[in-house]
Formats: C-alpha cells, structure tokens, sequence
C-alpha cells in the first residue's frame, strides 16, 4: 500500500470505512429496524382498537362496528367469547388459536396486553382488550401479521444498500479531489527538496497554510535558509583559508629557495631561518586553529561530554601558564568560587583564546573578574589596550574577521563555537581606559552551580 498513488490509498481508505460501515449496518439495521416496526404495529393495534372500541359502548349497537374510516386495513379484529364473535378484515385464524387466544383473555388481569406467537411460519401480533358491548363482557382481539413488518424492513434496507453501493462506487472522486488538495503541496516540497540536495536552495519554499503540511513546509524553509547561510559561510571560510595559509607559504618558500641560492635575505643564514621558523610557527597554529574549529562543528553534532569542574581554579592555572609570555603586565584577578559542568578540553581552549588576544592588545594591566549570581555566572576579561572599533565589534566572532591591523584568525570564532556547545553568551564591549570580552554561563545549563 505504502507503494500506491496517495489518490488510491485515500480511496482505499475511504472504501474501507465504509465497508466497515455497511457491514455494521447489515448487522445492526435489521435487527434495529424490525424491533423499531414490532413496536408500531403494537402502536398501530391499539390505536385501531381504542377507534374500534368507541363504537362498543352501550349506547351503540354491534352492527356499527367498523363505521370508522380511520381504522388501519393491516390489523384485523375479533371479538370473543367465541359464542359473540365476528371479524374485521380477518384473515381466517386455526381454531385452536382462537381458542387459545379465549383462555389467555379470560386469565389477563390487565385491561390491554400485547401477545406474540408463530402460526404457519409468520408471526402474528395480536393485542386483547377489556371492554363490554351492548353491556355485556367481552374481549377485543386484534392483530396483524409480521408481512407488513418485513416488506418495510426489506423495503428500507434495500434502498440503504443502493444508497452505501452508489456512495461506495463514486467515493472515489471526493478522494481524488482531497488527494490533489493533499499532494499538490507535498508535490512542490518534494520539488524543493531536490532542488536542495543538488545544492540548488536560492528559490525560497512558500506554503500559504497552517496545518501539519504548512508546518512542513516552513521547517524546510528554515532549513535551506540555515543550508544558505552555511555554505556562505563556508565558501567565505574557503576564500580567506586561502589567503590566510598564502602568506606564510610565500615567505617560507621565498626565504628558502634564497637560502638555496646562498643569499640570506636577514644578513645571515641563522637570522633568515628565524623567519622561516617564525612563519612556520604561524602556519602551524592557524593550520591547528582550522582542524579544531572542525572538529567543534563535528562535536556540536554529538552528545557532549561533560565534567563538573571549578571554573575559577581553570583561570587562576591557565594565568599561571601564560603570564610569563608578557611578564610585564599586570595581572588582576576578582575570582568567585564557581563550579562548572562541561568540556574542561574545550572550556581551557576558550580561556586559552581569550587571554591570548587580551595579551596582543594589553598594554600594562589585564583584569579577570569571575562573578556568580542567582541566574547565572559572568566571566569578565579586561586589557586596557586600544577600543575595538565599532564597525568589527558586532562582527569580531565571525570567522577569518580582519581585526586589529588588518590580521586575520580563528580564535574568538574558536571561543563562540564553544560557548554555543555550552549554551553561553559571549560578547566584546568598549569601556574606560580599555576594551572587554564576557561570557554569561546559565546556571540552568547542566549543574552549574
């Protein structure tokens, strides 16, 4: 079935229930149908013997029995005893029935009963009633027989039959009016969803509903929105990997090839090979910066692993190890005790990130304040080197951003991607005497605490 047009699996749907339903209604509509008329016919019968019976009072005489337009032709009469009987549109009754039928009046306690019995493979409805003619005790006998009953019922069932065949015959145009009113959007998702796996995602996906194939259709567009972005972004990343490695390669390839040819561009050969070792280091760490940030993209795909450790004791280890890069400097630090659940890997590349870029820009102090508050917990580092300008502020996160005399790098792109995977806020700010980066830890992330 999964395999079949959506047009038939809708008919055959459709079909189904109601196939499900006609077969309901050959088990039920006869049997509700039959008691349904069973009790009109007990109706019919007394209503016809409460005419019949106005005419038996004692003023009236019993030949005018039967004036009465009003009576139902279906019911017939009879009056006993036996000895004062005459019949009514009487079809001849066996005379042991009748007899019958004597006994069970001469014993009814109640003024009318209804009574039910078998004769000649039918059933026969009949009613007695109590009342006296021309001042004498009698009994009115009236009943019908169950022909009537099953002409209706057949009558009835059979046009339900025509009914449910017609509407099962020609249900297949409602369900291939709602198939194409179904298909037609999923048709052009299916269109867009091609077109995006062939990389092909600038035509936007419009779906003007709300229902579950509108909310379909607006994930998808998210999606190839979000797949837009991300191959900008790569194509972007690819152009300046390309001119971020070019340099260092020319001045290696440069400074080496001199040295080949016995010219040594800094005076001397142990000078000239300080620059290619220099170049080599640079090359080396943006290369090392590249395949980590890909690796972050990789990790943020999968469950993190997370450790509970104390942020402040990571700072005040990782000041230890780097301060003597600028011993000069002035290290201030305002640490509130903080535990953190995450990436300790992660979480000492991003101190490691943060503190280099302070140190390039710092003239004389570096100010570290960890604070914690009831929501959350704020890490503030400051250097009282030169403002960042407002034009690359907003913009300092994004990969391969020209910074600071025009330098490219991955760091603070290395320091956002982590701070995502924790769910943290990380920002730069101008402020007196000196620029700032903070990063904003929720205390709902993990058990942070």
């Amino acid at each position: 079935m999964k395999n079949k047009s959506l047009a038939f699996q809708i008919w055959l749907v459709f079909s189904g229930i109601l196939l499900a339903i006609s077969l309901l209604l050959v088990i039920l509509f006869p049997t509700t149908l039959r008691g349904f008329f069973t009790k009109e016919i007990y109706k019919t019968i007394e209503n016809e013997q409460m005419v019949l019976t106005e005419f038996g009072n004692p003023e009236n005489k019993r030949n005018e029995f039967g004036a009465s337009g009003q009576r139902d032709r279906t019911v017939s009469h009879m009056i006993l005893p036996i000895y004062n009987s005459f019949i009514l549109y009487s079809n001849e009754l066996p005379a042991d029935f009748i007899k019958h039928t004597q006994k069970l009046a001469e014993k009814q306690t109640n003024v009318v009963e209804r009574y039910e019995n078998t004769l000649q493979n039918q059933t026969l409805f009949y009613v007695i009633r109590k009342f006296t003619v021309d001042g004498e005790p009698s009994y009115l006998l009236s009943y019908s027989w169950d022909t009537y009953r099953n002409d209706l019922v057949y009558t009835l069932f059979r046009q339900l039959m025509i009914v449910m065949f017609i509407v099962f015959l020609f249900s297949w145009i409602p369900s291939i009016w709602l198939a194409r009113y179904l298909s037609k959007p999923l048709v052009t998702l299916e269109k867009h969803v091609k077109n995006i796996s062939e990389q092909e995602w600038h035509e936007p996906v419009i779906v003007d509903r709300n229902d579950e194939i509108g909310k379909l259709g607006h994930t998808i567009e998210k999606m190839r929105q979000h797949l837009v972005r991300k191959d900008e972004a790569q194509q972007t990343l690819l152009q300046n990997i390309s001119h971020d490695l070019k340099t260092p390669v020319m001045v290696i390839r440069g400074y080496a090839q001199s040295v080949t040819d016995g010219i040594f561009p800094k005076g001397d050969l142990t000078s000239t090979m300080n620059v290619i070792e220099e170049e080599s280091e640079k090359l080396e760490k943006k290369i090392k910066d590249l395949l980590y940030l890909t690796k972050l993209d990789f990790l943020a795909t999968r469950k993190p692993i997370k450790t509970t450790f104390r942020l402040d004791q990571l700072l005040s280890d990782e000041v230890d190890r780097i301060k003597w890069a600028k011993p000069e400097l002035d290290w201030q630090l305002h640490l509130d005790g903080a535990m953190v659940l995450g990436d300790v890997e992660q979480w000492e590349k991003l101190i490691e990130n943060l503190f280099e870029n302070s140190l390039r820009f710092a003239n004389k102090v570096i100010s570290i304040t960890l604070t914690k508050t009831k929501d959350d917990i704020l890490l503030r580092l400051w250097n009282d080197g030169s403002p960042i300008d407002d034009h690359i502020k907003d913009r300092l996160f994004d990969p391969f951003q020209k910074g600071h005399k025009g330098e490219f790098g991955l760091g603070l792109s290395i320091v956002k991607r982590i701070a995502d995977i924790h769910q943290t806020e990380v920002w730069a700010a101008n402020e007196e005497n000196g620029a700032a980066f903070y990063a904003k830890i929720p205390l709902h992330y993990g058990d942070n605490r």
